[in-house]
């Protein structure tokens, strides 16, 4: 019996935002309810409402640069560094800057949109 999956075909979670999300492993891709792994590519001055997830979330930035505003602190991110938000902390992920944010995404337990939280715009 294989040990292991090979992803070939992630789910792409479609938006609207202009946002690029390739779910490889999570509720989405393979019904995995303990984790999602996620590639993600933000476009430029992109944004998101705020959310207060009940899932802890791991970003690694690949390139460009990210900003996360975590219960009103600014933080930003720059390839090669990464961060751990704590699940129920309100936080905001946008790309304010003028070059594309490609990064990896780790949602534990996995990413579930009625456990995000988002905020009315």
């Amino acid at each position: 019996m294989k040990k292991y999956i090979i992803q070939k075909s992630p789910f792409i979670v479609p938006t609207t935002d202009g946002k690029l999300i390739e779910e490889h492993f999570g509720k989405a891709s393979d019904g995995n309810c303990n984790i999602s792994i996620a590639h993600m590519i933000a476009p430029p001055h992109w944004s998101e409402p705020f959310q207060t997830p009940e899932f802890d979330e791991y970003t690694f930035i690949i390139k460009g640069k990210k900003q996360f505003i975590i219960e009103d602190k600014v933080i930003v991110l720059e390839a090669g560094q990464s961060i751990k938000i704590e699940k129920n902390t309100r936080v905001q992920y946008s790309n304010p800057f003028e070059e594309v944010c490609e990064y990896i995404a780790i949602c534990q337990p996995a990413f579930d949109f009625e456990k995000v939280h988002r905020e009315e715009a």
